[in-house]
């Protein structure tokens, strides 16, 4: 999963998160808001009670009798004034039932104590318990739809902001590591980034490409070098020995040991004509501009090849579409890219077996099977197979070691890819996707 799929999920589930456990704590936070609320009003109520009393007396409220009482037509509030002997101070808020006309209700009442002209009084103002829950659902509405506007708010700036902080990642990943074809060859400029993590994670991405752009072109020139400086005096040596063997008067020994010199020879200048070969696509010195068709292709290569698959009883079976054709291609290449794998199923196929060549179409890619009867691969060595100088130990004293690394090397130069499936014993498959 991608760094930026996971931290969106986590915006989001902690969002939503925070919405439930919201949810769940929105009646308690509105009743107690309602409930302080209601406090604050009955306790302003108080004083503008004590206000009026303070400037018209307290018989503006008695007017000639011993207490006061009034409430409103609904018997939502209630104000009341009443003689206290006991001369308690009392100032409290509680919910408590009050009788009003013969109905019982519950009240929010502020209860204060005070002292009028050497008399104490006590004021009552309540407000019913019901007109102060009836604002609490649409209250929980109104904030549950604000915190939903703005959670769905938070998390559209939290993504739009983690994408322009992770963008700089995405183009490091992007054009040093998928994007980029080994070996390296045009230097690649640092990333515009502010965060220090990935700038020294795009300047190491950096350095470690060029270590190994330069230790590649190193052996590559070494291969190159190597490879012509043998040629020469190979020829020599090869052309010496024609002319001994010309010679009339050798005895047959001498005869015997200059043709196995001759075969030594011989092997000494296809592995180096293979290593010349590699050095010569990994320096891009093919053309890739050629219209290849498959079938036609594998029937060059059969050709050239029958005569060994009919020494060893193999059946050969060639199922590939006409209409198989590929774009960019170098044909030479190619050819010796499917001569080499056809070639290694007739090498290490049983003696009677077949060879089954198809092709198939998968989304946009061709993909190319070449299935075979052999002695197959052990899977330990399946992933060193491409690797030079490296061969399958499938039949002893077969082969340089070179051939499939030639074979890798044409792959990468057309940017195909190679799949592998092998059970020793049974066989193996080597898949040619195209791209």
């Amino acid at each position: 999963m991608k760094l930026f799929t996971k931290l969106t999920l986590f915006i989001t589930l902690s969002k939503m998160a925070i919405v439930v456990l919201f949810v769940l704590l929105l009646p308690l936070l509105v009743n107690r808001v309602a409930s302080e609320y209601t406090n604050y009003n009955l306790r302003e109520q108080k004083k503008k009670v004590l206000k009026a009393i303070n400037s018209n007396g307290i018989d503006y409220y008695l007017q000639g009798e011993d207490s006061y009482g009034s409430y409103t037509m609904l018997k939502e509030e209630y104000i009341s004034l009443e003689p206290d002997s006991t001369g308690a101070v009392r100032d409290t808020i509680e919910t408590s039932r009050r009788l009003v006309e013969g109905d019982t209700l519950n009240y929010r009442i502020l209860r204060h104590s005070f002292a009028y002209k050497n008399k104490h009084y006590t004021l009552e103002v309540g407000k019913t318990t019901s007109t102060i829950s009836q604002y609490n659902r649409p209250l929980q509405r109104v904030a549950l739809y604000v915190l939903i506007v703005l959670i769905i708010l938070t998390i559209l700036v939290d993504l739009i902001y983690t994408r322009l902080v992770l963008r700089p990642l995405g183009t490091i990943i992007r054009t040093r590591l998928i994007n980029t074809r080994f070996p390296f060859k045009e230097h690649a400029p640092p990333v515009k980034t502010s965060t220090s993590d990935f700038q020294y994670l795009d300047q190491s991405l950096l350095a470690l490409m060029g270590k190994i752009k330069e230790a590649f072109d190193k052996e590559r020139e070494f291969t190159s070098n190597a490879s012509h400086e043998l040629m020469t005096p190979i020829s020599i040596l090869q052309n010496k020995i024609e002319n001994l063997m010309v010679d009339s008067e050798m005895d047959e020994e001498l005869q015997q040991k200059l043709t196995g010199m001759m075969k030594t020879l011989n092997r000494l200048k296809k592995i180096v004509h293979s290593l010349l070969l590699i050095s010569r696509i990994e320096n891009d010195q093919f053309a890739r501009t050629d219209t290849v068709y498959i079938k036609a292709l594998i029937n060059d290569v059969m050709e050239e090849l029958e005569h060994r698959a009919t020494s060893r009883d193999l059946q050969v079976t060639i199922a590939i579409p006409d209409d198989v054709v590929i774009d960019n291609m170098n044909h030479d290449l190619l050819f010796q890219l499917f001569y080499n794998l056809i070639n290694n199923a007739i090498r290490y196929n049983k003696e009677g077996g077949t060879i089954t060549i198809t092709a198939r179409r998968v989304g946009a890619f061709w993909t190319v099977a070449i299935e075979d009867t052999g002695v197959g691969i052990p899977p330990e060595e399946i992933d060193t197979i491409f690797n030079r100088f490296k061969k399958a130990n499938r039949i002893e004293g077969e082969g340089y070691g070179l051939g499939l690394s030639i074979v890798k090397s044409i792959a990468q130069y057309h940017n195909i890819r190679i799949d592998v499936q092998s059970t020793a014993g049974k066989g193996t498959v080597f898949s040619v996707v195209f791209p």
